[in-house]
């Protein structure tokens, strides 16, 4: 496997020094965090490209580094950074976890994505129409029982931008189907010419690698989380007074 980057390392390594209050070794820290990620042999041998240290150790050790220099913050503001950095940590998987799966395969996520967002009465309004001869439609929502109104989705799974030609396609399939609405979502992103000729046409809307990951966790597609409870003193309680 690859070595994770190094927020990967963040949690493990927290984990390890809130059980060791005393202290540890930054080599302990750092084995254990290796093991924790599930590292092999090989993939601690792994060297930097300028072959002067171990990639785990180095990416460990930012980790470690960054935990250090949040020392001084407050926990709200510690837990605050932790979470966001587990959620850009989420985000990144996503992404590498969307470009491995089958082109079909992530047609249907997009339209699990958006039937979790609240579109479709059930999961059966949203249909997926791929293949060839699709005219660049892979999905259509259904709006409303009869199916006055819909919604047509493209869904490019790519590693390269999305450039303007696309979205003129994807606007032409739109006229084709007399279609009022359209959303394209992609894994990538889109060029400023694409940007722009979204924005110079009604009823398009663009969603991109970024916002698509950050939408599935908010709304848990292919993603589950933990509930966190934080202590807060009720003053209000211990006011003799008031009470």
């Amino acid at each position: 496997m690859a070595v994770p980057t190094y927020d990967r390392f963040i949690e493990p390594l927290l984990r390890f020094l809130a059980a060791r209050p005393e202290g540890a070794p930054a080599r302990e820290a750092h084995d254990h965090a290796a093991v924790a990620l599930g590292l092999t042999d090989d993939d601690r041998q792994q060297l930097l490209p300028s072959g002067a240290q171990p990639m785990f150790k180095n990416r460990a050790g930012w980790a470690h580094d960054r935990l250090k220099s949040a020392a001084t913050a407050s926990p709200d503001d510690r837990l605050g950074k932790a979470l966001l950095e587990l959620r850009q940590a989420a985000e990144s998987e996503l992404l590498d976890l969307l470009a491995a799966v089958s082109p079909t395969y992530f047609e249907t996520i997009v339209l699990d994505l958006l039937h979790r967002m609240g579109y479709g009465i059930n999961r059966d309004d949203l249909q997926r129409v791929g293949g060839s001869g699709d005219g660049g439609i892979d999905g259509v929502i259904s709006l409303d029982r009869l199916g006055l109104e819909k919604v047509y989705v493209q869904a490019k799974r790519w590693q390269e931008n999305i450039g303007r030609p696309h979205l003129q396609a994807f606007y032409g399939a739109l006229a084709g189907q007399k279609a009022r609405k359209g959303v394209f979502i992609t894994t990538s992103a889109y060029t400023a010419q694409a940007l722009d000729f979204a924005r110079s046409v009604d009823g398009i809307v663009l969603i991109d690698g970024a916002r698509l990951a950050g939408l599935m966790i908010d709304h848990e597609v292919g993603v589950t989380a933990r509930t966190i409870k934080v202590p807060k003193i009720d003053g209000d309680y211990f006011d003799e007074e008031g009470g």
